[in-house]
Formats: structure tokens, sequence, C-alpha cells
């Protein structure tokens, strides 16, 4: 998923070279919230697996 978030942030960084300024909003609002998605389950699944392991 950390992949998909980088993969538009290099779609809008490109974009913003080119001057899509609607390219550029969309793919960096879909970056940020794989990015923050990714957060949100890595410490989830940091939290549940010191659970099982003790």
């Amino acid at each position: 998923m950390l992949y998909w978030a980088f993969v538009f942030l290099l779609i809008a960084i490109v974009a913003a070279i080119f001057g899509f300024g609607g390219i550029v909003g969309a793919a960096v609002g879909v970056a940020k919230f794989l990015f923050f998605l990714f957060i949100i389950l890595f410490v989830i699944s940091l939290i549940f697996g010191r659970r099982r392991g003790v």
C-alpha cells in the first residue's frame, strides 16, 4: 500500500512539472490518503502483534 502512495506522489510530481493543476491535486490527495491509511494499519498491526506474541 505504501508503494501506491509513492506511485501517486510521483504522478503528482510529474503532473506538476507539466502544469496539470487538477491532476496534481487529485494525485496528492490520493497519495496522502494512502500514506496515512498505511500508517494507521501499521500501528494497529504493531499493537495486535504485541498482544498475540505475549
